[in-house]
């Protein structure tokens, strides 16, 4: 199945690209099902972030935008995909709940907004950027880099507080630990 020449340079290229991203994308797809090897790999690339942060002295600015942003998604893997509060509001000027309030009605799982996958990539994707910042000097803006670590110490502690309160409120469990599981089943 050989393809037949691109007309124009661009086509040409337009073409490569397509090929290194579908293979690109096949590797991706191989790698679904190992989860803990994604995390180990995640995790040490974020090690040698922090290790590059530690000993060249410098670029905390840009640490810090990657702790907003991996705080960000991590907001966004533990929200439900439809959020109770929003479909509350809504249901109170329609009359309806959204919601299961007694034993009778259906049991509605719990769908994160950002699923597993999206969030791993989206973090290795992220570190990755950072990392490869921290080899240029235009990324090293002078900052007072312990006003940055509690800044973000702050945010961290509110926005979880808050995050806690809406699961404790509207009752959702976003992790699965502790939940039953019966052998032969899915995961």
């Amino acid at each position: 199945m050989d393809a037949p020449e691109p007309d124009t340079p661009f086509a040409a290229v337009t073409a490569q690209t397509t090929k290194y991203g579908r293979m690109f994308q096949a590797y991706l797809d191989k790698s679904t099902p190992f989860t803990t090897y994604r995390w180990a790999g995640t995790l040490v690339l974020f090690l040698l972030f922090g290790l590059r942060i530690l000993f060249a002295q410098g670029w905390y600015i840009v640490a810090y935008s990657l702790g907003i942003y991996l705080l960000n998604l991590f907001l966004a893997f533990i929200s439900p995909k439809f959020d109770p509060s929003l479909e509350q509001d809504e249901g109170m000027e329609e009359g309806a709940t959204s919601l299961p309030t007694k034993e009778e009605e259906e049991f509605r799982p719990f769908v994160r907004r950002l699923p597993e996958f999206k969030f791993w990539y989206s973090t290795t994707k992220a570190i990755a950027i950072g990392f490869l910042c921290s080899w240029f000097e235009l990324f090293n803006l002078p900052v007072f880099w312990p006003v940055l670590v509690v800044y973000w110490l702050i945010l961290f502690g509110l926005t979880m507080r808050r995050q806690i309160q809406h699961m404790i409120k509207y009752r959702y469990v976003p992790f699965t630990v502790g939940k039953t599981r019966y052998p032969g089943a899915a995961k």
